[in-house]
């Protein structure tokens, strides 16, 4: 049975007030809120067991080693990897995809290859394959979605091209909740020699994830969406992907050995992680990591979609609200817009007056409004502890926005 109650009486913020009002966290989608057990770790960590990792001998960095350590393989666990050595850790998505433009695409490509993208890919997806573009001639190509915002995974198969060498893409898009079929696209791909990175940072939240199912090459974590702390996450990498890689930061852990001629490098993955690395922020993310498998990933998924479909049918009783992706498989994701003059901020400002805390604007996602032709939307992204009276309080605060600007 899973008890939403007894759930939110893990995470302190949620009993407090916003504006006078009892606070309806409905930003998920760009951060999640910390379980106590999350934030007294932390705190732990800090006040009794910091030490700097791997190279101490004496107890409080052993300790703290043992707990960092101890993250690869929960993460390693909670996507399903072959081995916990195949789990870099980083700070969370960005820093993933730009490795992999670094260590693996950029030594792999020329001018003319190219990389396919949705048009649904947040920035961080975006921004890494530019530089190449900029920097080596490297081609983007971009799939569209239709009008419900679905992705039919055919459409970015028949992109692919004998110069097509990546394919980037989205597991769950953060502004439209659409769910993309990535296992399809990569046994496609694989067959045409192309690699396939998935941007995670919606998808695990939301469901259960197993990268030797889907086959991918590259499988990005964002801790601080995944109810752990910011500043932490990981990137998934195949085996032999990874022994195709070359070093993307230069520093101590990712060494063996440094003499003034030559560098030796570390074994994969730490060849990966240089310098000293967001201790207490991945000892953070693995306790989170506990706490979502604790309370169950598919009970957690199911718990999501409930939602998901009671605000559908809530937001679909509105005829002045546009709801943006319409997918029946979609995560508990809500982009939309309202008829007439009001804008996103306009919207998102009344609503925080009624304690609804949603995000307004772009969503790190220029090419998906541009293909939306819109400039901005309100989105309201659900998470674990959320609940259907929340969502009744955010249909009451949009009738309130719509009885001021209508």
């Amino acid at each position: 049975m899973y008890d939403v109650s007894a759930i939110r009486k893990d995470f302190p913020i949620l009993s407090r007030e916003v504006n006078g009002k009892p606070l309806v966290y409905l930003d998920n989608g760009a951060s999640a809120q910390k379980p106590q057990v999350v934030i007294d770790a932390i705190s732990t960590a800090y006040s009794h067991e910091y030490a700097n990792v791997h190279r101490g001998l004496h107890y409080l960095s052993n300790l703290a080693t043992d707990k960092y350590e101890a993250v690869r393989g929960k993460i390693g666990r909670f996507v399903n990897s072959a081995s916990e050595d195949e789990i870099i850790f980083n700070s969370g998505t960005t820093e993933a995809i730009n490795m992999v433009a670094y260590a693996w695409a950029m030594p792999r490509m020329q001018a003319g290859d190219e990389i396919i993208l949705s048009v649904m890919e947040h920035h961080a997806n975006i921004v890494p394959w530019h530089f190449l573009r900029e920097r080596m001639g490297v081609v983007i190509k971009w799939v569209d979605v239709d009008d419900k915002g679905a992705l039919d995974p055919q459409a970015v198969i028949d992109a692919i091209t004998p110069k097509t060498k990546l394919i980037a893409i989205t597991h769950m898009s953060n502004v439209l909740g659409t769910v993309v079929d990535v296992k399809t696209i990569t046994a496609a791909a694989h067959a045409k020699g192309v690699a396939v990175l998935v941007d995670g940072s919606q998808a695990s939240v939301h469901m259960p994830v197993d990268v030797q199912d889907i086959g991918c090459d590259f499988y990005c974590l964002t801790g601080h969406k995944l109810y752990g702390p910011s500043g932490s996450g990981a990137i998934y990498v195949k085996a032999s992907r990874m022994d195709e890689m070359q070093p993307f930061i230069g520093g101590g852990d990712m060494i063996r050995e440094v003499t003034k001629d030559a560098v030796i490098y570390n074994d994969a993955p730490m060849k990966f992680e240089a310098g000293t690395p967001g201790i207490v922020q991945m000892i953070g993310l693995g306790v989170a990591l506990d706490y979502m498998t604790s309370v169950g990933l598919d009970q957690i998924a199911a718990h999501e979609a409930s939602l998901r479909d009671y605000a559908m049918t809530k937001l679909a009783g509105l005829n002045w609200i546009q709801v943006q992706g319409t997918t029946p498989d979609k995560g508990a994701i809500f982009s939309f817009t309202m008829e007439g003059a009001a804008h996103a901020h306009d919207i998102s400002t009344i609503l925080d007056k009624k304690g609804v805390a949603v995000r307004a604007g772009q969503h790190c996602c220029g090419p998906l409004m541009e293909h939306m032709n819109l400039n901005a939307t309100c989105r309201a992204s659900f998470g674990m502890y959320n609940t259907t009276d929340e969502v009744d309080t955010l249909i009451d605060a949009l009738e309130l926005a719509h009885d001021l600007f209508g």
